[in-house]
């Protein structure tokens, strides 16, 4: 055997993992193009955000401040926490990978479902433990089918609530209810990355259910309704337990100095949260009608998204007019690997996009 020539091997499963691929951003040959891929607010960031961030380019030289006390206090006086219960991370994807590496180990399972957030089971596998993957119901969560699936080696359920790319949420008592159901032992991680856009009275982000247990906890991200995408910021509330785990694992400085200062700035911000709130109440409604009314389905959203299905009966199919939409320059998001071959998934947008993207499909619709 030639040791010279063999390779470093990476982890067993590690090679398994289909690696996660962003929303596409181009559309080549269009002078203008509205992406649209991404969850991304129309409205950009706060403008306190944006001078908080300006000013923290004079103190580049200066590691942040590996605790991120400004942002946490910033967070917990706007949802009334312990910012001890509070933890940040270079998005909430970080703290989704921390959980499971703090949480899983070979031979441990967790719980996903049917179309959940693929990083789920990217970071279980990455950890060695076994995604299982539960039914879900009418594109929505199934609170029974978790509950069925979880055995003596279940050691975290995940649920994206609202979720992603369906758009559908779980009223709150269908979550204490999956919740109750949980052996003691098990964490329930609730990501609320669109918690900010629902408007409606039977839904909780969690902020109640993690105070009130300890194995329970509540993810939510800076990258969407605040307009931070870029400087990648995520935050967990959690049982102090919980944080005082992954504060051993993760990097000593996670989070870097212009994103705590502008983190801080843009929650604090709450008037330009609530504008960012309306323009998406608005537009999710006239697109969601306006796209039935051309005949295509769209699954009832309370995000800043609409899940767009097109009818396989009538010859339609999402690449066609994926495709057709490029050509446009309107970008839509593909949502095959999430087990949605004919749908594509839009952010809602500008004025301008929406409106385009609506008479872009209308024509298509009008050509098959």
């Amino acid at each position: 055997m030639n040791l010279a020539l063999k390779s470093p091997a990476p982890r067993s499963g590690i090679l398994d993992i289909a690696a996660y691929v962003p929303g596409k951003e181009h559309a080549p040959g269009v002078a203008k193009v509205h992406k649209l891929s991404s969850n991304e607010t129309p409205l950009g960031a706060s403008p306190r955000a944006i001078e908080a961030f300006q000013k923290a380019a004079f103190n580049l030289e200066r590691y942040p401040d590996g605790q991120a006390n400004a942002l946490k206090e910033a967070i917990a006086a706007v949802h009334g926490l312990n910012p001890a219960n509070i933890l940040c991370g270079n998005g909430s994807d970080e703290l989704l990978g921390l959980l499971c590496h703090t949480y899983l180990g070979p031979g441990d399972e967790g719980i996903v479902t049917e179309h959940g957030f693929l990083v789920y089971r990217i970071q279980i596998t990455a950890s060695g433990g076994t995604p299982v993957t539960v039914k879900e119901r009418e594109e929505r969560v199934d609170v029974d089918a978790i509950l069925a699936a979880v055995t003596e080696r279940t050691k975290i359920v995940f649920i994206a609530n609202p979720a992603n790319p369906t758009g559908t949420y779980v009223p709150v008592e269908e979550v204490r209810r999956l919740h109750a159901g949980l052996p003691t032992g098990v964490l329930l991680v609730l990501d609320a990355a669109y918690a900010e856009y629902v408007r409606r009275n039977d839904y909780e982000a969690g902020l109640e259910l993690v105070s009130s247990n300890r194995n329970v906890v509540m993810t939510r991200t800076f990258s969407k309704i605040y307009g931070l995408a870029g400087l990648r910021i995520g935050w967990m509330y959690a049982p102090r337990d919980v944080v005082e785990a992954l504060d051993r694992v993760r990097g000593p400085f996670n989070l870097n100095a212009p994103a705590i200062a502008a983190g801080a700035a843009a929650i604090g911000d709450q008037a330009f949260v609530a504008a960012a709130a309306d323009h998406n109440n608005t537009w999710l409604a006239k697109v969601g009608h306006a796209l039935t009314d051309i005949g295509l389905r769209v699954t009832p959203s309370v995000t800043n998204f609409v899940l767009i299905h097109f009818p396989e009966e009538a010859g339609m199919s999402a690449s066609d007019a994926d495709a057709y939409l490029t050509s446009r320059g309107f970008i839509l998001r593909a949502v095959g690997a999430y087990g949605f071959p004919n749908a594509l998934r839009m952010t809602i947008g500008s004025e301008e996009a929406n409106e385009g993207v609506v008479a872009a499909l209308t024509e298509f619709m009008g050509r098959k």
